[in-house]
């Protein structure tokens, strides 16, 4: 079975080009989804717009938590009230998921500690998400060079924070691009944890541009390994192109058509 793609929404839209003409064109290349990274108030005209060209949209931002999250008792409140929304947008549109985020590392907390304040917060949340039938997504991020002293860095503390909560609705957003920054071996790592990853992110490394040849990455091994585990979900594209982003976006999903 072909990977299942799709394309970050507005990060790879050129600038010339509107929404619906944007979703016309991943159409046309083969891509069948779409990660609605925009504005909810916008929700309203761009699902339809997606839709209209027979896009599933796979997953939203849930809140704002890259800094302030869920790794922390005091957020807990404000993290569920954004989250609870988000969720119910979800299921109003039929989005699959719902992205969430660890926080930033708390003074005086060691790891253990923290995967289980942070696994607190998603169980407030999980039986709410399987009630209304969206997955909560908790996305890998890197502390090295682009998000300093964020917690959820390495697999296996985002794997024990799914194990905690032990829901079908709570897994990990595993971004390569991140991912290869903290540890590399990103094919074991896929193979060995797929259970738990709901969502991956591409994207070359360094720059976090094309994944094409002029980055560290073999995508096409990736990709391979990736539809050799029997992953049903989607794979999202979410560089930055220092090209022409149609070319680009046109070369990314040949690499991941298996």
């Amino acid at each position: 079975m072909p990977i299942r793609q799709s394309v970050c929404y507005p990060g790879l839209k050129p600038a010339d080009m509107t929404a619906d003409a944007f979703f016309a064109l991943l159409a046309d290349i083969g891509y069948e989804a779409v990660d609605l990274f925009a504005d909810s108030n916008d929700f309203g005209e761009l699902v339809p717009a997606a839709k209209k060209h027979g896009l599933v949209i796979t997953c939203i931002i849930g809140h704002n938590g890259i800094t302030q999250g869920l790794n922390n008792r005091e957020t807990h409140e404000e993290c569920e009230r954004q989250l609870r929304k988000s969720i119910d947008i979800a299921a109003d549109y039929g989005i699959l998921s719902v992205v969430c985020f660890s926080g930033i590392r708390q003074p005086g907390i060691g790891e253990d500690e923290a995967a289980e304040i942070t696994a607190e917060g998603l169980r407030r949340l999980a039986p709410y998400a399987e009630r209304k039938g969206v997955n909560l997504i908790l996305e890998l991020l890197n502390s090295k060079v682009d998000h300093n002293g964020y917690q959820c860095d390495h697999t296996d503390w985002g794997v024990a924070v799914c194990e905690l909560v032990n829901s079908p609705r709570v897994k990990l957003l595993y971004d390569i691009y991140h991912m290869q920054i903290m540890e590399g071996d990103i094919i074991r790592t896929i193979r060995d944890n797929i259970a738990h990853i709901g969502h991956f992110h591409t994207a070359g490394v360094p720059g976090r541009h094309e994944v094409d040849e002029t980055q560290e990455l073999n995508y096409s091994a990736i990709a391979r390994a990736i539809d050799q585990t029997g992953y049903d979900s989607y794979v999202g594209h979410e560089f930055i192109p220092e090209g022409d982003a149609v070319d680009a976006l046109r070369q990314a999903f040949k690499i991941f058509k298996q």
